[in-house]
């Protein structure tokens, strides 16, 4: 059985904000809120700034589902964990439990006051029939459904953001990091079009 994750490659992440466009153009996202974001560690330092893209990272034991007092979170077949807008009671006690600050509320407020908790759905809809209008307007498109990935991973154009079964996506990491090289040979331009051709590294000891 498949187990649907995100894995966002830092060394090929180039902050363009891409897959955040994607997903509020994707699921119509309300205005305030962000149901995924790039984050830059150590802005600004030269050779030591990394950036990653982070949302719900949908957890095998998420905490959110343990904090609910209303248990308002389920996961599915596929290992996506999503929850239930009916039943939600806006109290924020998931916000503080995810270490990925992946729950969002379109009002800032007081305690209770936060309308209905909304995430990322890793674009697999919600409990209502799939590809309804009951469940696009409350949890934007179900793009599992159609036999897609969710929009931000098929949209990132350095294809830093990987979505898909856990497994899967693991290995095309660990490939990653088993033959990229350094500096521009991260991206793989060499293994891409050859040496000595436009766009890749110069050969081995050539003088520029």
């Amino acid at each position: 059985m498949a187990r649907m994750k995100f894995l966002c490659d830092a060394e090929r992440c180039i902050e363009c904000n891409g897959c955040v466009t994607a997903c509020k153009n994707e699921n119509e996202v309300p205005w305030g809120v962000n149901r995924r974001r790039v984050v830059t560690i150590n802005d600004g330092v030269i050779g030591a700034e990394k950036s990653i893209s982070v949302a719900c990272m949908h957890c095998s034991d998420a905490p959110c589902m343990a904090v609910c007092p209303v248990d308002c979170f389920y996961r599915t077949d596929d290992g996506v964990v999503l929850h239930d807008k009916d039943l939600c009671i806006g109290c924020g006690y998931c916000f503080y439990a995810c270490p990925f600050g992946a729950p969002q509320f379109p009002q800032a407020g007081a305690f209770g006051l936060r309308g209905k908790m909304d995430k990322c759905t890793f674009c697999a809809g919600g409990p209502e029939a799939d590809r309804s209008e009951a469940e696009f307007k409350k949890y934007g498109r179900n793009r599992l459904a159609e036999g897609k990935l969710p929009a931000c991973a098929e949209m990132c154009s350095t294809k830093a953001l990987l979505g898909g079964d856990g497994d899967t996506i693991a290995e095309i990491y660990r490939q990653r990091a088993t033959t990229r090289g350094k500096g521009s040979e991260v991206w793989g331009w060499g293994t891409a079009y050859g040496p000595g051709k436009p766009g890749a590294q110069p050969p081995a000891g050539a003088k520029s």
